[in-house]
């Protein structure tokens, strides 16, 4: 009986295998399959148990065989499914699920485990006095495109703030974007090719998964530490995959609070010239920081960095608003397919974005907010070491901890739990490419005021223990 129920799953396992091939479109209309004995090897299997598997696919319609040629797709692809690009997770780690509790999450509901800050933390007065300067604007700035750059002035001031961060860049080598995952996924676009090797700190932002997963780039996951990526796994990835890019926050790392160190920075920047790799760097949390912050692009001058940040972390979500600073012959092929994917950028958002940043208010926003990202910083933590979980790091900047759980509690199950309770937490795998972090969770501290959070948070971990 075990026999049958062992080989009923590997039968299961290639059939599985095969559709997420189809679903992932490398397997077309058309297409031919691995031949029976190379599966077979590939997948250390039989070749009677991939017969079996082929000819249940063939009576379920999705491949046909031709006598003496093989089995072939046989239909048009369908619509493309990410989730089925990679390993079926349970849906608490999945990266897609946990954006949506986050966004879908109605007033009651807590959520520690989301990105962002709650909407009390930012310039809301600032912010409406800015809309309403907007309604006396110009016809053309309520209700014509933006230029395919975006907004020229913005542009200029975006120059001057990356001056002041040591990074070097014309208003030209800025191209604005509707947010700083469109920008992500314009540079993707740019640069690579399905099946191209990316590499990412694991864990790393989530997104950064699912986005290079639509693009269905192979993943390498290189260890991070507190001063950015495991130089030694890094060189050995690159070496063993030929990475095309290497997606990275220098400033601020989400998940782990990390920055990168200046040593580390020039030896990472030496191995991505020797390999011929492009870091794009995601600068969206720098402005958390307090004081000045290593940042990749000034070490490199654009020449083998791509920058890309926005203002939806500290300024709002609302306003989608992001940027591109790149080399200057990589411009044009940009604007192109921004032209392409979505023609013009958010005109609106640009104008309102530049009177915040002329007028005074988003530097007196900032002041304030490093001040109350501290202080929830330290209340935070108390209140986790009172529950047994440890930092991996205390950052001295920025709104997320991670954090390990005691006794080898499973994240993923904790946060089932809490969800139950209305409370939104992010669990570690959902991070990690390599799947090595179940036992760590993911705080906000900005959204960890309530004591209510901390309450579920401890009948969730004894429920899962």
């Amino acid at each position: 009986m075990l026999r049958t129920e062992e080989s009923r799953s590997r039968i299961e396992q290639v059939m599985t295998a095969v559709r997420r091939r189809i679903a992932g479109r490398r397997l077309g209309q058309g297409a031919k399959l691995p031949s029976i004995r190379g599966l077979a090897g590939t997948m250390g299997v039989s070749p009677s148990t991939v017969v079996e598997a082929y000819e249940r696919l063939a009576a379920e319609g999705l491949i046909r065989a031709r006598p003496g040629a093989g089995f072939f797709v046989a239909g048009p692809s369908a619509p493309l499914a990410l989730a089925e690009l990679g390993p079926r997770l349970d849906r608490a780690i999945d990266p897609f699920w946990v954006s949506r509790q986050a966004l879908d999450a109605g007033p009651t509901m807590l959520k520690p485990g989301c990105g962002w800050l709650p909407p009390d933390w930012l310039p809301e007065a600032a912010l409406r006095r800015a809309l309403r300067g907007q309604t006396r604007a110009e016809p053309a700035d309520l209700g014509d495109y933006a230029a395919p750059l975006g907004l020229a002035a913005l542009r200029q001031h975006l120059a001057r703030r990356l001056a002041l961060h040591g990074t070097e860049a014309t208003p030209g080598q800025i191209l604005l974007t509707e947010s700083g995952t469109s920008a992500i996924d314009l540079v993707c676009r740019f640069l690579l090719e399905p099946g191209d090797a990316v590499l990412v700190d694991d864990p790393c932002y989530f997104n950064f998964l699912a986005l290079l997963r639509a693009h269905r780039a192979r993943v390498i996951g290189v260890p991070m530490t507190p001063a950015g990526p495991d130089l030694t796994r890094f060189a050995e990835a690159t070496e063993a995959h030929r990475p095309r890019l290497y997606l990275t926050n220098s400033a601020i790392q989400n998940p782990t609070g990390a920055s990168l160190s200046p040593v580390v920075a020039h030896r990472l920047l030496t191995l991505a010239d020797a390999g011929g790799l492009t870091v794009v760097e995601d600068d969206i949390f720098g402005d958390l920081a307090a004081g000045p912050v290593t940042r990749l692009a000034a070490f490199d001058g654009l020449r083998r960095v791509v920058q890309v940040g926005s203002f939806s972390k500290t300024l709002s979500a609302a306003l989608r608003c992001g940027f591109i600073a790149a080399r200057p012959d990589w411009i044009e092929g940009l604007v192109d397919l921004k032209l392409a994917t979505s023609f013009s950028g958010g005109r609106l958002a640009e104008q309102v974005v530049l009177r915040l940043l002329l007028d005074g208010s988003y530097r007196r926003h900032l002041g304030g907010l490093h001040a109350r990202l501290a202080r929830a910083r330290d209340l935070t933590l108390r209140r986790l070491a009172e529950l047994g979980l440890e930092p991996w790091l205390e950052p001295s900047a920025g709104m997320f901890l991670w954090c390990r759980l005691p006794d080898g509690l499973d994240a993923a199950a904790v946060a089932r739990r809490a969800l139950e309770e209305d409370v939104v937490l992010a669990p570690g795998n959902v991070f990690s490419i390599g799947q090595t972090a179940g036992s760590f969770l993911r705080f906000n501290v900005a959204q960890c005021a309530d004591p209510q959070a901390f309450a579920v948070l401890a009948r969730a971990m004894r429920a899962a223990g």
